[in-house]
């Protein structure tokens, strides 16, 4: 019985660096099935002290925005947000960095301007003092505030980064340069709500069905589907959600002798045959804010980094490595976040209209009853791979911006899983990114093909428009 059972709120939930507000950590952990209605008053009283975030970082320096981004990562994945919705929140929040700090080196023209749905940026008073940084800052935490759920937690960090400028700055200054970030985060919020991401909260919740080859919800909480409504999304760059599509996945067939079932057979072999090697390439690319862990009557949830928000972290890295200043370090994540929103809006347009079943419900009926895949499957239809498009599409940016071959060592996870590992180029990672579905379980390998097929298109056309003009290298191809 219900009142027998015992749920168990993940420590980790609760004792966070930042705390929550106290009504999303309820609405959170009783959409995740971790809280009983009698444990509510518990959290009443439970109380965190915000952590003190010195500023031990030169704020005109590129460093600043790396350290915004990654406070911004932690709320994100403490706010448990989907991976499509956190693509919309970096994509914002770069964008309004970017604009500001970009007049700290002029020839650096907008990208806003090139994008749909945007109002004309404003232009500061050239007779006048400015510092970009903090105004760049100021725009980046005014669309954060608006995009996440706890405000709060970014609070203490943000407040004492304005410190810091205030102490650099007469008071005229800070306050012209705070009012300068004040009107480029109004063009950029005025954009957030006619993107009709307001709309899609309201849609029908999506089921699935029982006809052959459909989606249908699975174990362990056969939760509905995530974000179907995400392909009416209004799209950065892409025509439409519908403009760079994936080919056609196969037709559904049971019969041993067809390709959907020996895609499924491969997936079931290869699930039952992982090396340490693949079980570690499983694990290092899971990026699952979905995943509820389930021991008994035990359930508990692991905080872990969205797909978006790894590729951001390593348009971080590169950045770091290669030295960028804070201009240049802005348009690196600006524009790797356009390729994942993009991406993510055409591959999940994709998938609700081919509504392809995942490898376990499939494996289950027409293989091997108690067959489970390595990963816990998201739920949300098959084709194409999520992991397989985003990816290729910000590798493709990022190769555009650092090169073919340039080498990185990606440490962005190592706080949330404890891994970390050295690429030779965004390519690789990529790859590795998309097979590690077909290892762990959850994609066939047509997905995987599918979903890196069409986060190159997404990927070439955003990096032709804003990096090069022109792409000579072939980036994204599937192996």
């Amino acid at each position: 019985m219900l009142s027998k059972a015992v749920f168990y709120i993940n420590i980790e939930l609760l004792k966070l660096d930042c705390c929550l507000d106290n009504f999303v950590l309820y609405k959170r952990l009783i959409q995740m099935k971790l809280l009983l209605l009698p444990l509510l008053p518990l959290l009443l009283f439970f109380s965190c002290k915000n952590k003190t975030i010195s500023v031990d970082f030169d704020v005109n320096s590129a460093e600043l925005l790396h350290q915004n981004q990654d406070q911004l990562n932690q709320v994100i994945i403490y706010d448990v947000f989907t991976p499509p919705v956190a693509s919309r929140i970096y994509a914002y929040t770069s964008l309004a960095f970017y604009e500001a700090v970009r007049f700290n080196k002029p020839e650096n023209a907008s990208i806003t301007n090139q994008l749909k749905g945007f109002g004309t940026m404003p232009l500061p008073d050239t007779t006048k003092k400015y510092n970009y940084s903090l105004a760049a800052t100021k725009a980046f935490f005014n669309v954060a505030h608006k995009v996440i759920f706890s405000i709060d937690s970014l609070k203490n960090y943000e407040n004492n980064v304005m410190t810091t400028f205030k102490n650099m700055m007469d008071d005229d200054e800070f306050n012209r340069s705070i009012t300068f970030g004040d009107a480029v985060s109004a063009v950029i919020l005025i954009r957030t709500e006619k993107d009709n991401y307001k709309k899609t909260r309201g849609m029908p919740k999506f089921l699935g069905n029982r006809k052959d080859g459909r989606w249908q919800p699975t174990s362990p909480d056969y939760a509905d589907g995530i974000e179907p409504f995400w392909g009416t999304i209004e799209t950065l760059v892409l025509d439409s959600s519908a403009q760079c599509q994936p080919p056609t996945p196969p037709m559904f067939s049971t019969d041993t002798s067809s390709i959907f079932f020996k895609n499924a057979k491969e997936v079931y072999t290869i699930g039952n045959n992982l090396t340490d090697s693949q079980k570690i390439i499983v694990r290092y690319w899971d990026d699952n804010p979905f995943v509820v862990e389930h021991s008994g009557h035990l359930m508990f949830g692991n905080k872990k980094i969205t797909p978006g928000g790894h590729w951001m972290g390593i348009a971080g890295v590169a950045s770091k490595k290669h030295g960028d200043d804070l201009v240049a370090a802005a348009k690196s994540y600006s524009v790797t976040a356009i390729a994942l929103f993009d991406a993510f809006i055409g591959c999940w347009d994709a998938k609700y209209k081919t509504d392809v079943i995942r490898p376990i419900t499939f494996i289950n009926k027409a293989i091997d009853n108690r067959w489970e895949p390595f990963l816990q499957t998201p739920p949300f239809p098959e084709y194409p791979s999520g992991h397989s498009a985003i990816s290729a599409s910000a590798s493709t940016v990022l190769t555009a911006l650092y090169g073919n071959d340039f080498s990185f060592h990606d440490d962005v996870d190592k706080k949330y899983i404890g891994l970390e590992k050295d690429f030779s180029s965004f390519f690789q990672a990529a790859e590795e990114a998309a097979v590690s579905r077909v290892y762990g379980g959850i994609h066939f390998s047509t997905g995987k093909t599918g979903g890196q097929l069409q986060g190159k298109m997404i990927g070439n056309l955003i990096a032709n428009k804003f990096v090069t003009g022109t792409i000579a290298i072939t980036p994204g191809q599937p192996k």
